[in-house]
């Protein structure tokens, strides 16, 4: 069994993010893609969570987070930190956090 990198990565969208289902959008294409973690709103406007999974995978979705989002978004940054090798997922399932 091949064992992918997997990897966790912390990200904050800048934009217009909120109330344009992005939150559901982001949740939507992480488990198309197969990856775990969460996803909230910020008192400041912006969109944070925490993507992990293959590292390939993650990347695909920085790349949305950074591009793409929700039909109605408009993204004008996205930042990604704390990347790191992880031995495993510590998430089950890719979160809406409240």
């Amino acid at each position: 069994m091949c064992n992918e990198d997997l990897i966790s990565v912390d990200y904050e969208v800048f934009g217009r993010v909120q109330g344009v289902f992005f939150r559901k959008y982001t949740q939507a294409e992480g488990k198309k893609l197969g990856l775990v973690g969460w996803v909230q709103n910020t008192g400041a406007g912006t969109v944070k969570g925490q993507l992990q999974g293959p590292s390939r995978k993650v990347q695909e979705m920085r790349e949305w987070l950074k591009s793409t989002g929700s039909p109605k978004s408009n993204i004008t940054k996205a930042e990604f930190n704390n990347e790191k090798a992880i031995d495993r997922l510590e998430h089950s399932s890719f979160n809406i956090v409240k």
